[in-house]
């Protein structure tokens, strides 16, 4: 295992500190805000900025590395994101974080875009699979750590957006320090969602639908757990208890999911998250409520993978890869309208909206994936598809999905790569 992580140690070093930062400030800036006295629907607003700069970064992102390679483009952004964060706390102003939120998503997919395209040209083929599940969980992981950086200060205080600060610049040192060959540039991959959407219809569903809940949940669950009675160190708990959810139950529902007809999987999953999601809606702070969001978490994150397994099913090999980008940008779309359309319904009937909302969201999906059950024989492709743990990162990670065949890998990228060096 040790020869395979060496090689690629400096870009899952430099991926963990970039999410310990990023981690921080999201949660970070939701209890500012409300220190500040700020709207849930002006601050659904201010998160969806970082969605809206994140879909952004997704076209924008290529031409920059393509213009200055891998590591200028690191560390170009890298910066953007680091200023950007102290910024926050310098002007404190809620229009100018929402562009700043635009900006810091931009600058975040693209890290995400440099990481994950070097990893893809640095692992050999047969390796893929190994590499996603570790950098999966280093993603989740980093996430779930970045929590109780909350119990370090008050959100009110400087240190905290310092601190977010100087672990995305701390980010730099291992990236700007390896002896690793520069990949080449991906090309953009071409999407027809509506042709996608026509072949597996379930999966754009649930990339959307999933999309607006788990949006929402990044953006608002902190200022939900806030304004239910949790401290900041209760916050970053809440917000840790369904990150690790999602990360130590997608697995078993994953392989459950294998072996049964997936939209049948799809149906109970979705259902399950919609009754926690309405029982929390009853819940006072408290060990109860921590424990029934590691369960939503563990459920509403196995969503979006069920729906890229569900795809790959019904896809040919040479269409695996749009089609995968196409759920994409589809749950892209989605994440980018669920903090505002949450922090609307939270502002006028108060905290417990959230959950409501994850109950009507999800609500609809199990609603069409029960139609589709019932009336629709949905068409498989070949054999069946692996269920694979992931977050919506960028696209280029993709290309590190083990059920990807390599023979898809050629646009662009070289994925053998040269010898990969030790960093």
């Amino acid at each position: 295992m040790w020869s395979l992580i060496a090689p690629i140690s400096s870009l899952l070093s430099g991926v963990a500190l970039l999410l310990l930062g990023n981690g921080l400030l999201n949660t970070l800036l939701t209890l500012r805000g409300v220190a500040q006295g700020y709207s849930t629907g002006m601050l659904g607003l201010i998160m969806s900025g970082y969605f809206v700069g994140f879909l952004l970064g997704t076209w924008l992102a290529i031409p920059l590395v393509r213009r200055i390679g891998h590591i200028r483009a690191f560390a170009f952004c890298a910066a953007l994101a680091a200023i950007t964060a102290l910024l926050h706390v310098l002007i404190v102003n809620p229009w100018v974080w929402l562009g700043l939120r635009v900006i810091y998503g931009l600058a975040l997919v693209s890290l995400y875009m440099v990481i994950e395209s070097w990893l893809n040209a640095q692992v050999p083929n047969d390796k893929r699979g190994t590499v996603f599940a570790i950098y999966m969980a280093v993603n989740l992981g980093a996430l779930a750590a970045a929590q109780q950086l909350l119990n370090l200060a008050e959100p009110t205080e400087f240190l905290l957006f310092a601190l977010a600060a100087i672990l995305i610049s701390a980010a730099l040192m291992p990236i700007t320090l390896t002896r690793q060959i520069q990949p080449t540039v991906p090309e953009t991959l071409h999407t027809d969602v509506r042709q996608i959407a026509r072949i597996a219809p379930l999966s754009i569903a649930a990339a959307g639908l999933s999309g607006l809940a788990l949006g929402a949940f990044w953006g608002m669950a902190p200022v939900y757990a806030n304004l239910s009675g949790f401290d900041a160190r209760g916050v970053g708990l809440l917000m840790s208890s369904a990150i690790l959810g999602g990360a130590l139950l997608q697995l078993p529902i994953g392989r459950y999911s294998d072996k049964h007809d997936r939209r049948l999987i799809m149906f109970w999953v979705v259902t399950l998250a919609v009754a926690v999601a309405l029982l929390m809606s009853f819940m006072p702070a408290g060990p109860l409520l921590l424990g029934l969001m590691f369960i939503w978490g563990g459920l509403a994150f196995a969503i979006y993978p069920i729906a890229v397994a569900q795809l790959i099913d019904q896809l040919h090999s040479d269409e695996i890869l749009a089609g995968s980008s196409s759920l994409l940008m589809v749950n892209g779309i989605g994440s980018v309208c669920g903090p505002l359309l949450a922090g609307v319904l939270m502002q006028h009937l108060g905290a417990h909206a959230l959950p409501l909302y994850f109950a009507v969201v999800l609500g609809l999906l199990a609603a069409y994936a029960l139609y589709r059950l019932r009336h629709v024989t949905d068409l498989v492709s070949g054999d069946q598809a692996h269920f694979v743990p992931m977050l919506r990162t960028s696209h280029t990670v993709l290309e590190l999905m083990p059920d990807t065949p390599p023979a898809d890998l050629d646009s662009g990228t070289n994925n053998a790569g040269p010898e990969p060096e030790s960093p």
